[in-house]
């Protein structure tokens, strides 16, 4: 079976340069909705669910395999072959943000600019680095996530959005988190709140969007300035936006920035 088909991939929009968008935890391919319409008559853009989301083939789930960011890296390394795209700007939403920094490491020339929407090399606090939270906090909340998924998701999915004044988009995150299957949630989990890719962040070259929210629960400011000063060809752009997807809940605000970065008016 193709990479496509595994994958569930969907090509939108028109224009010499393609973006790929990779969605973040708990999230698929439709969570790029809001965002799609505002770019797509200046981009080819391609979407796909990651392994064990969305419409992917879940089968083909191997926690071996995707214990670390580095298969969902290679699959999307396989799909860009697969598809013969060319030079493509690779966009990741929160831990796809790291996958897309993998692969543009990987690939090198071969890859256009890098776009991360709300990115964190590493969510735990060490040393002068402020990631967010401690290594205990972080174990405590995947404690939460095992014994009651479906509850950690309707808590979390609207605090996550921050978004209090619009109910309705921590509605969708959390559809979005209970339609996943949770031991494969649990298990990404882990990979993504315990994941460290600093020293990937610190060998990245490509010119790089660097996109971070007001108040995110998430990804702490430190997190920004840590990247705005450890990315080489960095830039760090503070959406007037609030939450940990900006592309759900301010998408003009999200395409605006990633227009003016690409230089499309």
């Amino acid at each position: 079976m193709s990479k496509s088909k595994i994958h569930a991939v969907e090509v939108k929009g028109s224009g010499g340069q393609t973006l790929v968008l990779l969605h973040g935890y708990g999230c698929d391919k439709n969570m790029w909705g809001p965002l799609i319409p505002l770019l797509q008559s200046d981009f080819r853009i391609v979407v796909y669910d990651l392994m064990g989301w969305g419409q992917s083939d879940f089968s083909r789930y191997d926690k071996e395999r995707y214990s670390r960011l580095d298969g969902h890296a290679q699959d999307l390394v396989d799909i860009l072959s697969e598809l013969e795209i060319e030079k493509p700007v690779l966009v990741g939403h929160s831990v796809s943000a790291m996958t897309v920094a993998l692969v543009a490491n990987m690939l090198g020339d071969k890859i256009g600019d890098v776009i991360m929407i709300c990115p964190s090399p590493s969510f735990i606090n060490d040393g002068d680095y402020i990631g967010g939270f401690d290594r205990s906090d972080i174990l405590a909340l995947l404690e939460t996530l095992d014994a009651n998924y479906l509850g950690w998701s309707s808590e979390m999915a609207p605090a996550i959005m921050g978004t209090p004044d619009r109910p309705e988009h921590g509605e969708t995150l959390t559809n979005s988190f209970c339609q996943a299957d949770p031991e494969i949630a649990q298990h990404f989990a882990r990979v993504t709140f315990l994941s460290d890719h600093r020293g990937d962040m610190k060998k990245l070259t490509h010119n790089t969007l660097m996109l971070q929210c007001r108040d995110d629960v998430i990804v702490p400011p430190a997190v920004g300035t840590w990247l705005d000063d450890t990315v080489k060809n960095g830039e760090l752009v503070m959406l007037d936006a609030t939450g940990h997807c900006p592309h759900i809940s301010f998408p003009k605000e999200t395409a605006a920035a990633i227009r003016q970065f690409l230089d499309v008016a």
